[in-house]
């Protein structure tokens, strides 16, 4: 027994070190709340002298009446928290994560008023303290303020939070408001007025307090991150309004306060206001981006620089302001319809856009109502003055006529007209083939002249290049005679010049042959002196040459015989009369080959019939001799007998 009691004082110990918190829960009512826990407390029900119900309509405690209490435990350790009076909870504090909000929704509180969907704001640490919550008048159901990123200690019993996304506006977008909650839109608006102060729609009750009207709101939010309360405002992104280069963007504006007209008595034709009124404003908008609410206004884009409309089937410009315009189809005065295609081009000056929206809503509106009447009427009734060919040669008088025309229209709504340009013109098929015809004989008959004069134009170039070719002739011609005559002089001189060489060497000559003998000298003087005149002669001209030529031969001859006859003269006188007569006939018989002494000497006997054997003998050499030059005359080959002969 003694070893028993000594294990229960051993196990007592162990088990209070192990189960303490238990028997410290059980016994002293303790609690411990850890640092990252909130402890939600439930009271099963209440003692003697304190309230044993809660009021109607409430869940939450805040007096200490039995249920949910409305204050919960921070962490730390509490005491006198017996179990079997209340129950505490340990639960994760409520965590919202970065670009998150939190969306409250109270499960208890006073009635939110009749009209409004949201539970206003009230002093409660950020929901942290439902207790001062409910003591401070907070509303029941979605609250209109929220939590952002954080850690937060949230009574669960009391209220829900909903983690939301924030609201992000991007770039080039604007966000259009529509708001839940607020007083109603005031009658004849589509709008709520402007309030200010809510800081972009993120303090819902500072909108609510100004006086913020529920519905479509005309402020906008630009691009960025907001927390904006998802239960209190719908926002829709849209694209910011782009005005291009070249166009004036007129605002329309259909909230706001009526504004003065700001046009004065002279238009007529609708009110153009101030900006921040409901109607046209008075100024454009140059090219740029702004951030417009198209739901509560419109601008009107309009081209400030020269715009071109084409009434034509086959053809738009790129604004599509002209898709409707076609061909326009007119009769002429002798009843036969044809097309034409007409191009105008307008322009609109910038302080005029209002003006022109203000009248006519829109530029297509300007387009149907006034361009394409008024273009269309003018040509339909030009074209039934005048018949088809008519109107087709005088094309350009009437693209002026219908310019001027148009100009004064336009002017009375504020449009300007640039130019009016008559496209292509199609008359009926049968009268342009009339007409095609006709040209067609027309440019024939100047093709031939043409061709006609381009003949006689051949015929000139060619009697030119004829005339150019014997003058070339006539000119070569001229040339050669004068190449010829030059040629000529050119001989002459050179024959004049070779009578006179010759003349010289002539006389040089003639000067040795003096030396050599004096008769010899002048005879060769003589023959060089005629025959350089003899040269002289031929180099001028034929005729000429052989009368030079003749007469240096007779002055040579002379020469010649005077210097024969000297040379003569002296011989003889040298030699004596006889003895140069025998001399020249020696001379003369050795010139001529005169044989003095005979081949053969035919000689007699001296007996009887020695001069009779010398002459048969004699003829008989002359018949051998005839006979031998028969033969070589006749070119005949000798015979064996004739060499036998000649042998012998």
């Amino acid at each position: 027994m003694n070893y028993v009691a000594i294990y229960w004082w051993v196990i007592i110990p162990v088990l209070c070190i192990l189960f303490y918190k238990t028997i410290l829960r059980i016994i002293f009512g303790m609690v411990m709340v850890p640092e990252d826990k909130i402890g939600l407390v439930t009271k099963k029900f209440v003692l003697y002298g304190e309230d044993k119900s809660l009021p109607d309509g409430r869940i939450i405690a805040t007096k200490g009446e039995a249920g949910y209490q409305a204050r919960t435990l921070a962490p730390g350790m509490y005491w006198f928290m017996f179990p079997w009076q209340y129950v505490v909870v340990l639960e994760a504090f409520t965590v919202i994560p970065q670009g998150k909000i939190g969306l409250i929704l109270s499960k208890d509180g006073a009635e939110i008023p009749t009209g409004n969907i949201l539970g206003r704001k009230v002093d409660c640490d950020n929901f942290q303290d439902s207790e001062k919550f409910l003591l401070n008048g907070g509303q029941k159901g979605r609250q209109t303020a929220i939590i952002t990123a954080g850690t937060y200690r949230i009574n669960t019993y009391a209220f829900t939070i909903t983690v939301a996304d924030m609201t992000v506006i991007h770039e080039n977008m604007v966000g259009i408001i529509t708001m839940m909650d607020g007083l109603p839109i005031t009658m004849g608006q589509i709008a709520g007025k402007n309030v200010e102060g809510h800081n972009n729609f993120q303090d819902i009750d500072a909108f609510l307090i100004n006086g913020g009207n529920r519905g479509l709101q005309p402020q906008i939010i630009l691009a960025g991150s907001y927390n904006v309360n998802k239960w209190a405002v719908q926002i829709e992104e849209i694209p910011m309004t782009d005005v291009p280069i070249g166009y004036v963007g007129v605002v329309i504006s259909y909230i706001g306060e009526d504004g003065q007209d700001m046009t004065g008595d002279a238009f007529k034709h609708g009110n153009i206001v101030s900006k921040g009124f409901r109607g046209v404003w008075m100024e454009p908008m140059g090219p740029g981006k702004y951030p417009i609410n198209t739901f509560t206004m419109k601008m009107e884009l309009v081209p400030t620089t020269n715009l071109v409309l084409n009434w034509a089937n086959a053809r738009s410009e790129s604004h599509n302001l002209d898709k409707n315009l076609c061909t326009i189809t007119v009769r002429s005065k002798d009843g036969f319809p044809f097309n034409l295609d007409v191009a105008q081009i307008i322009h609109i000056p910038a302080n005029e856009a209002p003006k022109v929206i203000a009248r006519f809503g829109s530029m297509l509106n300007l387009v149907s109502q006034v361009l394409e009447p008024t273009i269309g009427n003018y040509f339909r009734n030009s074209a039934q003055d005048s018949d088809v060919i008519s109107f087709l040669t005088s094309r350009k008088e009437r693209q002026e006529s219908a310019k001027e025309h148009i100009r004064i229209v336009l002017e009375e709504y504020n449009v300007n007209a640039v130019d009016t340009l008559i496209g292509d013109i199609v008359p009926p098929e049968a009268l342009m083939k009339t007409l095609t015809d006709r040209k067609i004989a027309q440019e024939e008959e100047k093709t031939y002249e043409t061709q006609r004069m381009a003949q006689v134009q051949r015929q000139g170039v060619e009697k030119e290049t004829a005339i150019a070719e014997i003058q070339k002739e006539i000119v070569k011609a001229q040339q050669s005679v004068e190449i010829a005559q030059r040629t000529a002089d050119a001989a002459v001189k050179k024959s004049e010049g070779e009578a006179t060489s010759l003349k010289l060497q002539v006389n040089a000559e003639a000067a040795a042959t003096k030396m050599r003998a004096e008769a010899e000298a002048d005879a060769t003087r003589l023959r060089a002196g005629a025959q350089a005149e003899s040269t002289k002669l031929n180099a001028s001209a034929e005729a000429e040459r052989i009368s030079k030529t003749g007469l240096a031969e007779a002055e040579k001859i002379m020469a010649i015989g005077k210097s024969t006859a000297e040379a003569y003269e002296l011989q003889v006188k040298a030699m004596g009369g006889d003895n140069f007569t025998k001399f020249k006939i020696t001379e003369e018989i050795g010139k001529g080959h005169i044989k003095v002494i005979p081949d053969v000497l035919i000689g007699g006997n001296n007996g009887s019939d020695g001069p009779i054997s010398g002459l048969l003998g004699l003829k008989l050499m002359e018949m051998m001799d005839t006979e031998k030059f028969g033969k070589e005359s006749k070119k005949l080959p000798a015979t064996d007998n004739d060499k036998s002969s000649d042998k012998k």
